[in-house]
């Protein structure tokens, strides 16, 4: 028997036993060669993997936005019942919120603040997603603010003053996340505290969006960015857009000029009075923002603003209307005025 620690040294020699032959190839670098696809020990070889690229955009994304996976979202929330600031009931939403961006692939910050209130001291959250995590590519915002009004009295549940435009929010991820280009120029941002703990006013109320716009001037990351769309109450079955007299104006014309596109122009209108809501600050922030809002809403502050006022067909209205807008203003790369 030969010794097998002898080398061998003949480059001829094909294998020394079957047995060798069967677990080890004397090609170039140790291998087996292949023939049709097999090894020389007949066993066969790992097929080439070649990746499949995406698919594309879809090319009218507004029609993929689904009115019926938002109004889920929204019931989920009512389920929660009421979610003032600082309750469980809104760090549970929270985690909803971003276990549903997180799941279509966007990163979550937590940005938390303590402001001064009426009733002292209290602590907020923000909550903004980025497609893909990096921030600075972000040209647009979408924003909801996703707290209830607090009330010793009744059981606010706000199916439409808040939760309607948060669910949407959140079918928004997945909708934007088919096109990772558009998705990469959206932050979208979820603000606590909108609701007054007392009594609204400039300094009691909006305390999410205001903080979030005073980073974003001290930062001068309001530099980066074209314009942005407000939602808050979107969801009333009779729908009608009632926006703010002192919209900016090519934000505006934008808006109106996407809800005609679709064919529903005659959902959308000016309201007759000014309106303060989370678009004020970013505004002030020269961020050109609109609110889309449903102020015409007999439910407002009520124990009825409930689900059975709501209608997905509203939801996908005004998320296809936001979408339709987004993609135009996306392509022409010209600054919103």
């Amino acid at each position: 028997m030969k010794d097998r620690r002898f080398p061998i040294r003949r480059a001829g020699v094909v294998c020394l036993l079957a047995g060798v032959l069967a677990l080890s190839g004397c090609g170039p670098g140790g291998s087996a060669e292949k023939t049709d696809g097999k090894t020389a020990a007949g066993t066969d070889a790992s097929p080439e993997v070649v990746a499949t690229p995406p698919p594309p955009p879809p090319a009218e994304i507004w029609k993929v936005f689904s009115g019926e996976k938002a109004f889920e979202h929204v019931k989920a929330q009512v389920a929660l019942g009421p979610r003032p600031v600082g309750s469980e009931a809104l760090e549970a939403n929270r985690r909803l919120i971003t276990a549903e961006l997180e799941r279509n692939g966007w990163k979550v910050e937590r940005q938390s603040f303590t402001d001064e209130t009426p009733q002292g001291p209290v602590t907020f959250v923000n909550l903004i997603g980025r497609y893909g995590g990096s921030a600075g590519s972000q040209r647009f915002i979408v924003c909801s603010h996703y707290d209830t009004k607090f009330y010793d009295t009744i059981a606010f549940v706000g199916a439409n003053d808040g939760a309607s435009s948060t669910g949407a929010l959140m079918e928004l991820s997945r909708v934007l996340a088919l096109d990772p280009e558009l998705a990469r120029q959206v932050e979208l941002v979820f603000f606590d505290g909108e609701e007054a703990l007392v009594q609204f006013s400039p300094t009691d109320g909006t305390y999410g969006s205001r903080h979030y716009a005073r980073d974003l001037r001290e930062s001068g990351r309001n530099r980066q960015f074209r314009a942005g769309v407000l939602w808050d109450m979107i969801g009333d079955r009779d729908l009608t857009i009632t926006l703010p007299p002192d919209s900016p104006e090519e934000v505006a014309k934008g808006i109106l000029s996407s809800a005609e596109a679709l064919g529903v122009r005659e959902r959308f209108g000016f309201h007759s009075q000014p309106i303060w809501d989370d678009h004020i600050p970013l505004n002030q922030a020269r961020i050109p923002t609109i609110d889309l809002i449903d102020f015409d809403y007999p439910y407002w502050h009520t124990a009825d603003d409930t689900l059975d006022k709501l209608s997905p067909e509203s939801l996908q209205t005004v998320a296809a209307v936001t979408l339709h807008w987004l993609r135009t203003k996306a392509s022409e790369g010209q600054a919103v005025k």
